[in-house]
């Protein structure tokens, strides 16, 4: 009785340790590629002749900032459906015509993906 309780016992470790394996590996996958994208969009955020979001805005880890934007922190409370901030970078003056933020997209100076890229870097603070 005692040998089919641990032998219960150790195949049900060994079925949660392998069921943990193949859930958390793409999870894995997903955070590194999340995390590339992140990366990449900061690098254009960051380019003065890209994004140059801080040319107007202070982000954190950006040197010499502006102050005409607001400070891009807390993005997620402010903007918790990630497609409207998508929007403010392709084209902020659907929202406000008076703004000086430059359209991205209207204008393309970035291209869709970088877009994108710059959207989950600034979602991500």
């Amino acid at each position: 009785m005692r040998k089919t309780a641990n032998i219960l016992f150790l195949t049900a470790g060994a079925t949660a340790l392998m069921l943990s394996t193949l859930v958390l590996a793409p999870m894995q996958v997903a955070n590194a590629a999340d995390a590339k994208a992140i990366e990449e969009g900061k690098e254009l955020a960051f380019h003065r002749q890209k994004g140059n979001c801080l040319a107007c805005h202070k982000i954190a880890g950006g040197d010499l900032p502006g102050n005409i934007g607001p400070e891009l922190v807390n993005m997620k409370a402010r903007y918790p459906d990630k497609a409207k901030l998508r929007a403010q970078i392709w084209d902020a003056t659907t929202v406000n015509p008076n703004t000086i933020m430059p359209p991205f997209g209207k204008h393309k100076m970035l291209s869709e993906k970088e877009i994108d890229l710059v959207t989950d870097f600034i979602y991500s603070l």
